[in-house]
């Protein structure tokens, strides 16, 4: 592999260009900063195939140069773990670079575990041991150390020979069709998009407010999430959860009751202070229909309960048939959705998960087989499992 190094003008990017050219896919890697911002900051893009690598300085280089590239819908984009990276790309770019290839997501469907890290992965697909050493790095500082740069150039060395391992072995193992909704999935670009009236749901100790703390909670962290924004910064600076908690439960009507909270920032200037003020009132006038809601686990009987174990069973069985992870497949509430009805708006009522579990499980809650066990795993034979008359499942 010719490795270009570090790139740092318009005019070295060139030949590196040219020599990948008609290239139907590329590795790619971002390094990162976001602690002291909202937006992150790209720092460096890793650029690889079998037989070129580079990492590229978008610092230095304008990142329009290696748009046409990045967005062409003729490569695909390998990444693993992709979701930071396409969000801190979208930024930059305008546009999810499509479409993509995510080896993580592969490696679930191809039993090396869910969220398989990369370092694990190289070394379980490779045997190569990956240098750890600089993960905590300021990847902004300048300039980059020979450690650094060799460090995230791995990053992408491994990953583009890990595409082509994972590829390899999906399509032997016909489960392209499993990826292809995933990736697409990972490409919608309201992923990637600040949802300010959500912020809410993120708040460290939410689940201990009243309904109507969490109608004035909901108003201040979306204010703070547009504050955040505007300026640049962590949300925490603007406002820790603990100070948006502690306004959702007391409510301070003026900017003296405001300062006297604890752990209110001194810095706040007075418009801001203002805004925040108009948020709180905003909460507390919010109608109770309009109060947020946290997610309820479903309640089951005692009879449920049992009939989901059985059913989560069944998702073990159809797991270790297709030697992948359960929970690769779906979750103990996706089964629950199964069992209540509410199979076909969940995972498993789906796409391939139905089709390797959603539907066996399906047709056992549903009646029309019943299961056995024996020393190779459950089986399952066409008959009915137990039905209580005063139960509709």
């Amino acid at each position: 592999m010719r490795d270009h190094g570090l790139i740092e003008s318009a005019e070295a990017l060139q030949p590196f260009l040219d020599a990948i050219a008609g290239t139907d896919w590329i590795a790619l890697d971002t390094e990162f900063m976001r602690e002291r911002t909202y937006f992150p900051k790209l720092c460096l893009i890793q650029v690889a195939t079998l037989d070129q690598l580079a990492c590229i300085d978008p610092l230095k280089v304008d990142l329009a140069l290696l748009a046409p590239l990045l967005l062409d819908p003729g490569v695909t984009k390998v990444f693993h773990s992709a979701s930071q990276d396409l969000e801190v790309l979208y930024r930059d770019l305008g546009e999810v670079p499509a479409p993509v290839f995510d080896t993580q997501v592969a490696a679930s469907m191809l039993g090396y575990g869910d969220q398989v890290g990369y370092a694990n992965l190289v070394k379980a697909v490779l045997n190569q041991d990956l240098d750890k050493s600089q993960t905590r790095t300021d990847w902004s500082r300048r300039p980059l150390s020979e450690e650094q740069i060799r460090y995230a150039a791995d990053d992408v060395r491994y990953l583009a020979t890990l595409f082509s391992r994972l590829l390899r072995d999906l399509e032997r193992f016909q489960r392209m069709d499993w990826l292809r909704p995933e990736m697409e999935a990972l490409t919608d670009p309201a992923l990637y998009e600040p949802a300010p009236e959500r912020a809410w749901e993120r708040v460290s100790g939410v689940k201990r407010l009243k309904p109507p703390e969490r109608a004035v909670l909901k108003a201040v962290a979306a204010w703070r999430e547009r504050a955040a924004q505007e300026s640049d910064m962590p949300r925490r600076w603007v406002l820790p959860d603990e100070v948006l908690l502690d306004i959702a439960r007391r409510t301070p009507e003026d900017t003296r009751a405001l300062r006297q909270l604890r752990g209110f920032p001194e810095r706040m200037k007075a418009p801001r202070q203002e805004q925040l003020l108009e948020a709180i009132r905003e909460g507390r006038a919010m109608p109770r229909e309009a109060w947020p809601h946290l997610p309820q686990r479903a309640k089951l009987n005692e009879r449920e309960e049992v009939l989901v174990d059985i059913g989560m069973a069944l998702l073990q069985e159809c797991a270790r048939r297709h030697q992948i992870t359960a929970s690769a497949i779906a979750q103990r509430k996706d089964v629950v959705e199964l069992m209540k009805g509410d199979g076909d708006k969940g995972r498993l009522g789906h796409g391939w998960r139905r089709e390797i579990a959603g539907r066996t499980i399906a047709e056992w809650f549903s009646g029309q087989s019943a299961l056995h066990c024996s020393p190779e795993g459950l089986e399952i034979a066409d008959a009915a499992p137990p039905r209580d008359p005063s139960n509709t499942v």
